[in-house]
């Protein structure tokens, strides 16, 4: 099921037969070694391979490649050798980097296929099936283009390459390793698009929309109203979006991937603010169009619930969506407005820009009081603060429980989507006491702003249930292009560890 707007890439496995036609890619080791398929290409070429290496820079680390073009003696257009680094060192994010490199280098040089050639690698942390696969994920999930709203384009802005044939020793083990890859690579692509989307066509109702289309992949959607909300009281939500034309929207994905099973679901919950002026307190127009990414944590568990659908993981997970819309509209709450959460603590509200918080808290008192899950993991771009302590290399990771944090941090590891671990505690969370309400939604003094968000959000956390707050504000989204502005940090993250630690 192709979700996004992307190039398509047509990835396709079979044994090692040296192409006529397009490009070739082979491997090489760190220090030069080359593969198999290599030392055979390079003795078909009279040595080029070897002498390109000698004359240059190439050693075969991984994110290295060396290109010959028209080499004599085959019929290729090119000869690229990429490296892999150290064998033993050789794992999926090594290997997906490569096949993202091919990608990088050939699709737009006017090449329409390239065959990928992936031996047996002695003392390899991975098998050459596994290899494969990954590159091809690698090379899929960098093929992924948002040109929706592009009416001129030359054709030279348009990349040429359409085909990867990828092979190996055992094919079909090698396609059974890439398709739950590729079904998580869907997920992620739902979660670019939905990012990359602009809020003028993006807005809680549309959320709603695409999110029932998912209904295909066999997950059951709810959806709530605003009517429905205020009937549940929750008051936090509906004071953020009640000063947009757009109507909230409360949005339930349901996968029950294991349907005998009597363990309590997972919760995931996601912010999503799909235009954030800040309210009355009206952000800097500097930058502000970068808001519409505001949704950026609810479009990660969009991503998480396709992705779960998708490969039909054998777990029982509740996506909640919170939708709304910020905005400085005549009905907008006011700064000093105290209102009331679903979960009966009232809220002193001081910055109307604070609001993503808000928003979280009646999700996750709802998805809570509904289905008691076993763990929450929330996931929202909360916080400036959290890009000055981490950048864009790292999601800021929160938790009450540390056998939790531990097994986030093991799966953004193994998928390449890191998290760092923040300090809480109660020095913090003295800093939203309010003279007037049961907490105000930003600390009385400056400094910790990441960590009293987070310590907020734990005040909704009823029955000591295990709960994680991942801040991506830092990893959302990116002005590299590569792979585009909406990152969809997130997905692999949560299929990962649903995959590691939750399922039946």
């Amino acid at each position: 099921m192709a979700v996004g707007v992307l190039l398509i890439m047509n990835i396709s496995f079979s044994n090692i037969v040296l192409p006529r036609t397009g490009s070739l890619v082979v491997a090489a080791m760190e220090g030069g070694a080359l593969c198999k398929t290599a030392q055979e290409v390079d003795k078909i070429c009279g040595g080029a391979i070897t002498r390109a290496i000698k004359t240059g820079r190439f050693e075969g680390k991984s994110e290295q490649s060396l290109e010959i073009l028209s080499p004599a003696g085959l019929s290729v257009s090119r000869v690229l050798v990429v490296g892999l680094g150290k064998p033993a060192d050789i794992k999926p994010a090594v290997a997906e980097k490569a096949g993202a490199l091919i990608v990088d280098r050939l699709s737009m040089s006017g090449e329409k296929q390239v065959a990928v050639a992936i031996d047996e690698i002695p003392k390899s942390a991975l098998k050459a099936e596994a290899i494969a696969a990954h590159v091809a994920a690698g090379a899929l999930s960098r093929s992924y283009r948002f040109d929706k709203y592009r009416t001129k384009q030359k054709e030279s802005d348009k990349p040429s390459l359409t085909k990867i044939n990828v092979m190996c020793g055992k094919t079909s083990a090698a396609k059974a390793a890439y398709t739950p890859l590729a079904h998580v690579l869907n997920g992620v692509f739902a979660a670019r698009d939905l990012v990359n989307e602009p809020a003028n066509t993006l807005y809680p109702a549309e959320f709603a929309k695409r999110a029932r289309a998912l209904s295909k992949l066999g997950l059951k959607v709810e959806v709530l109203g605003e009517a429905q909300m205020a009937k549940l009281g929750m008051g936090a939500l509906l004071a953020v979006g009640q000063g947009s034309a757009q109507e909230s929207q409360l949005i339930i994905l349901k996968w029950q991937g294991a349907p005998k099973s009597k363990k309590p679901p997972v919760a995931l919950v996601g912010k999503g603010v799909c235009f954030d002026s800040g309210g009355i307190s009206l952000k800097p127009g500097a930058g502000m169009g970068d808001m519409k990414g505001d949704m950026g944590g609810a479009a990660a568990v969009f991503g998480a619930m396709a992705a779960l659908a998708g490969r039909r993981a054998k777990a029982n997970v509740i996506g909640v969506l919170a939708c709304v819309e910020n905005m400085p509209g005549p009905h907008a709450q006011r700064p000093g407005d105290i209102i009331t959460s679903m979960s009966g603590q009232t809220i002193e509200v001081l910055n109307t820009d604070a609001e993503g918080r808000l928003v979280l808290a009646d999700a996750m008192t709802y998805v809570q009081r509904k289905y008691k899950p076993r763990i929450v993991i929330d996931l929202a771009t909360l916080t400036g603060a959290i890009m000055m302590a981490l950048g864009d290399g790292y999601a800021g990771l929160f938790s009450n429980k540390d056998d939790l944090a531990a097994q986030i941090d093991t799966a953004g590891k193994a998928v390449d989507e890191p998290v760092w671990r923040m300090p809480m505690g109660m020095q913090y969370d003295s800093k939203i006491k309010s003279k007037f309400a049961d907490m105000q939604n930003i600390a009385s003094a400056p400094g910790a702003g990441s960590i009293t968000a987070a310590q907020f959000l734990l005040r909704f956390i009823e029955n000591d249930t295990p709960w994680a707050h991942l801040d991506i504000a830092g990893v959302a989204w990116t002005n590299d292009a590569k792979p585009s502005w909406g990152r969809g940090y997130g997905v692999r993250l949560l299929d990962r560890l649903i995959a590691d630690k939750y399922e039946e």
